[in-house]
Parts: C-alpha cells; structure tokens; sequence
C-alpha cells in the first residue's frame, strides 16, 4: 500500500476501513477496504477528516475483486440468465430472464470452483425457475486476483460452455386422455383430468383437447393417433398404469407404434410412470399417485419437455438419487432434495 492525496484517489482502491462518526447519530464503517474511490466520495472523505488515505497499487496483471466479478458474470451467463451489478466486495448473483427450465453445467461448474481464489454456489438445475429467484452467486475471494486466473476460466467456459442457461417453456398444443371405465360411466367424478390440465397451464401449455375413454385398449389406442392427427404436440394419458388385468394404457399405448423410453422410473411417488414417443411427439402414462400427491415422477420429467428436451432412458434412471419424496407437510417442491440429480 501507499499514502496519497484524497484528492488525487479518485479511481483507485482502498487499502483499509475508514471510519466515520456523527455525534448523536452514526457511527461505523463509511467506506470498506477494497472500496474503489469515485469521484463523489471525496467529499465525503475530506469531511471525516482523510486528506489522505491508503490505496491498494494494482499490477499490471492483476484486477480488483469487484472488476474480476464483472468479468466472471459475463464469462459464466449463457442465455436467459444475467448477473446484478455494481459488485458488491467482489460478489455478484446470477439471475434468470423469465420463467424456464434452470440448466447448470455441473462439469464446468466444478472446474470452476477447483481453480482456487473464486467461490461459485449454486442451486440445482433441471427445474422450474421463476424470474428474480436467486440461482446462486459468485464470489471472488482476495481483495485482487491475478488476470491469469480470469484467462484460465475463458478458456474452461470457450470449450465447455456456459455455465448457466435457462431455457423457455413451449406453449405444446397438448391432449389429456383419461382412462378408466369407472369414469367413463359415470360411476365417479373425473378428478385425475384437471389436475393434470393445472401442472401443464402452469407452464403454459395450450391444452386443446380433453377425452375421458373406458378401459379398452383399442379404443385408447385409437384415440391417441386421434390426438396425434389432431396436431397435438403433447400427449398425456392418466390411469390404467398398473398391472392389474383391467388396466390397459401401457399395452395402448406400446400398439400405437409409440418408442417406450421408459414403463416405470426409480422415483417414489411415480413408479409406474411410462414416457414414449410416438412420431416425435412425446406421450406420458401417468399412474394414479399424479392424482393424490404433490409431486411425483411427472413433476420431475414435465419442465424438461416443456423445454423442449429430448429425453432418453438414462434420464430417467438417473432419476432415483434424490427420487424419493418425503411427502413433508408443507411441500416447497422445487426448493427441496426430490427429483434433484
């Protein structure tokens, strides 16, 4: 550090905390060390008394903290996703556009971290994230870092990637097929068709088509090449998910000529979850717990296809760590352990 004139400190960064009291009012810290001095606070300084203070000298490979956070904010946002300025002691948040699917690159993430010097905390990706929640912040840990830390993070981020993106929802023109014979004739009141048509609004989904069909394969089947005809984007069918001999959507399904990624996912509630795709178009077999429970399998794999993702078979078996609900009394899904991987 060095002595200079307040006068002359405009632009440079301050070597320790200055102090400021105003009898019967204040009395505390007025600027923090690392502060980068503007031409504003000169006054302010000159008044508590400092006509001269110490300043850090910053070589010429080297960059304050709150300058090395706005290079990292920039290197680290992909799209969807921006970072709150001015720094603050080296810190920034990283923030999301809009609503979407969070996606964070754990690989780059972790290289990241391991280079020492720079802290990056986050929340899990692959979930619903709403604009201004907070995805995780960034701290550059010493008061300055050398600019050679900052180039090895480039080159980590040029051939990997970004480390955060949030992808928008598709508004897919979807179908909701209810099966159960139970229903059909009227036997009991359809409850499984409007809870799925409220988990597909929230993600602004354009439901176009509702059925409630009896437990007839044939007839299951048919009315999902309906729906597939019909344009739907987006096919949903509840019930008949089990093997008991009068549940048939899975065989319904499979005779459509739909590609099974998956009958069943290691996730509780949600085993008897079936996700195919039939020309492209994705469909779900939806087991009766999607009915009763707050979160399930669904609610899991939902975001990621209404993001537009492909989704394959490891995708799903990758889904038992943290696959199992709690089913705590206040469920504050996604801001909990379930479905995150």
């Amino acid at each position: 550090m060095k002595v200079v004139r307040t006068d002359d400190s405009v632009g440079m960064v301050l070597g320790h905390d200055i102090t400021e009291i105003v009898p019967g009012e204040f009395k505390g810290v007025a600027f923090k060390k690392g502060h980068v001095i503007q031409e504003e606070d000169i006054k302010r300084l000159l008044r508590i008394g400092k006509e001269h203070i110490y300043i850090f000298e910053l070589k010429e490979n080297e960059l304050h903290e709150d300058e090395a956070a706005l290079a990292l904010g920039n290197l680290i946002c992909g799209r969807g996703v921006h970072f709150s300025t001015p720094p603050r002691e080296g810190k920034i948040n990283i923030l999301p556009d809009y609503k979407g699917l969070l996606k964070i690159s754990r690989d780059v993430l972790d290289d990241v971290n391991e280079l020492g010097d720079i802290c990056l905390a986050t929340i899990h990706g692959n979930r619903t994230i709403n604009e201004g929640e907070l995805i995780g912040g960034c701290r550059v840990i010493p008061l300055k870092i050398n600019k050679t830390k900052i180039e090895d993070i480039e080159k980590i981020i040029v051939e990997k990637g970004k480390i955060f993106e949030v992808k928008k929802f598709k508004a897919l023109k979807s179908a909701i097929i209810v099966t159960g014979s139970e229903v059909y004739k009227g036997r009991i009141t359809d409850k499984f068709g409007p809870v799925v048509e409220r988990k597909l609004l929230e993600f602004g989904a354009e439901v176009f088509y509702k059925t409630i069909v009896p437990d007839d394969s044939d007839i299951i089947k048919e009315t999902i090449l309906k729906c597939k005809e019909m344009g739907a984007e987006l096919i949903v069918v509840t019930g008949g998910m089990s093997v008991d001999p009068d549940d048939k959507t899975p065989g319904a399904i499979k005779s459509t000529g739909a590609d099974i990624v998956s009958y069943g996912s290691p996730v509780l509630p949600g085993a008897m979850l079936l996700f195919a795709y039939l020309g492209g178009i994705p469909v779900f077999g939806l087991p009766g717990c999607v009915m009763f429970s707050a979160t399930t399998a669904f609610d899991i794999l939902l975001p990621r296809v209404m993001a537009g993702e492909i989704i394959v078979k490891r995708d799903i078996t990758r889904m038992g760590y943290g696959g199992q609900c709690l089913k705590c009394q206040v469920c504050t899904f996604p801001n909990c352990h379930f479905g995150k991987y």
